[in-house]
């Protein structure tokens, strides 16, 4: 049974169709093979053309007795016996399927042969083209697209046996599930897979909606399934994947900066005796240096298993506007002395499904990256608003911003570069500010993108039901809020 199933997949379709019309498979091979979608037996090809004497013997006992006979001569050439049927050569001998009939045969008789004689060495492998040591990599990803009801239509040769006509929808999770419905992109999506051991455990997948250049409508979707980084059935050793030997590279930095850290503490504090005060001042700056490097291997950290799609987001209720008007309100004093500021147009009532610490350090990472970046008396404009079911938070680049072709590298310019202000969005800057941003907005069933002049940051919203269930209903405005204009 266990070679019946580690066969089968490597069969041709045909020849996986052509295995229906035995009656001898073992349980487990006519389970894999009602897995892979062989049900239909199809119809019977044209009888062989066969000379009968008056009694015939069956055809598995003249294969044996050809098997089972010592001589070295072809059994074909021997006179037929009286009561065994003569049988013209078929035109399928020879073939693939054929070939592939006579190697598993030969396979029985030698395994049979070690039983019978007590022989201890290790299996025969079964004699097919395939060498295991030629054997191809275990896969890791393939590429998809789907059609407008989110079923795959088309993925790579290898697997489109056993993904073709497979619906999205059932194997996404909701948040993901909740941006296919709104032919949302879809991000570091954690999905799991049953079928052929080709296709079977956890993967992560992307894709992103397609539409036509001249009308804009949707078509469906174009992605890419990668195995999960961790997962019994990942396809690459634990260890390996590029988010995991990051990781491990930021583990072992950590170990000697807390060490530096500690002991620059120590002294600062002069927990082993009096220490001139210069001393304790360059301590002080070791260990303020120290915390700084933490959380930036924090920040580094987080993004990769954001994009690894190791990371789920803590889900719950928060006020979209709230947070940003009180992260515009923190950054208020600090751009006050360039005569810069934000302009809000928030829409009240506009709650996401992400934890209120999630939001806050995704909004403060926006806006830090953009109050950095403003000039002398520049004025950056926040306009939220909110539909059915997403947030959308549309944030105008300063000019400095505009002029950067992509605002998510790390060479993204920033206010502290140029000498204007203290605000910095983080450790590595603006730049890696947001795409960890971006990470964290994919990560929540959302997405960050750039605009022309603008930045637009979109997060599932959640209804009235969602928040209140007992409530079992919806404002008479269809939830949308009113807009309260502050600055």
């Amino acid at each position: 049974e266990d070679d019946w199933e580690a066969l089968i997949p490597r069969l041709p379709i045909r020849a996986r169709g052509f295995l229906r019309f035995r009656n001898d498979l073992p349980p487990g091979a006519v389970r894999l093979l009602d897995r892979l979608g062989i049900s239909d037996r199809g119809l019977p090809g044209p009888p062989e053309p066969v000379v009968m004497t008056e009694t015939a013997a069956p055809a598995g006992a003249r294969l044996s007795a050809a098997n089972d006979s010592g001589s070295d001569h072809d059994s074909a050439s021997e006179p037929a016996a009286p009561d065994t049927p003569v049988r013209e050569p078929s035109r399928r001998e020879g073939t693939a399927i054929g070939s592939i009939v006579e190697r598993i045969e030969a396979f029985r008789r030698e395994r049979s042969q070690r039983r019978d004689t007590g022989d201890t060495r290790s299996a025969p492998l079964l004699p097919l083209e395939d060498d295991p040591a030629n054997a191809p990599p275990p896969l890791i990803g393939f590429a998809f697209t789907t059609d407008t009801t989110g079923r795959i239509d088309w993925a790579d040769p290898q697997v489109a046996p056993s993904v073709l006509h497979m619906g999205l929808a059932p194997i996404l999770p909701d948040s993901a599930r909740r941006a296919l419905a709104g032919r949302q992109p879809i991000a570091a999506a954690p999905v799991t897979m049953d079928g052929a051991p080709i296709v079977a455990g956890g993967w992560v997948c992307d894709a992103r909606p397609r539409f036509t250049r001249d009308t804009g409508v949707f078509y469906g979707y174009a992605g890419r399934m990668r195995r999960a980084p961790r997962g019994s059935q990942a396809a690459v050793e634990p260890g390996t994947a590029p988010a995991d030997t990051v990781r491990q590279m930021l583990h072992e930095l950590r170990t000697p900066v807390n060490a530096i850290q500690g002991f620059a503490e120590l002294i600062q504090q002069q927990l082993f005796g009096p220490v001139p005060h210069e001393y304790r001042a360059l301590a002080a700056t070791i260990a303020g240096d120290a915390a700084r490097m933490l959380a930036g291997f924090d920040e580094i950290d987080r993004l990769a298993k954001l994009e690894s799609g190791a990371l789920e987001l803590d889900t719950g209720t928060t006020d979209h506007a709230a947070v940003i008007r009180a992260v515009a309100q923190r950054l208020g004093p600090m751009l006050e002395t360039r005569d810069a500021g934000f302009s809000l147009d928030l829409a009240e009532d506009v709650a996401v499904g992400l934890d209120h610490d999630v939001i806050e350090a995704l909004t403060w990472r926006i806006l830090a990256a953009i109050a950095g970046a403003l000039g002398l008396g520049e004025k950056a404009s926040l306009s939220l608003v909110g539909d059915s079911d997403t947030s959308w938070l549309e944030a105008t680049l300063p000019q400095a911003m505009r002029q950067t072709q992509d605002i998510f590298s790390p060479e993204a310019p920033s206010g502290r570069q140029r000498g204007q202000g203290p605000v910095s969005a983080g450790a590595f800057g603006p730049g890696f500010a947001l795409r960890l941003a971006r990470a964290e907005a994919r990560a929540g069933g959302g997405d960050l993108a750039r605009g022309e002049t603008s930045l637009v940051l979109t997060l599932p919203r959640l209804t009235s039901d969602e928040r209140n269930p007992s409530a079992g209903g919806t404002d008479e405005d269809g939830g949308s809020g009113r807009a309260v204009r502050s600055s």
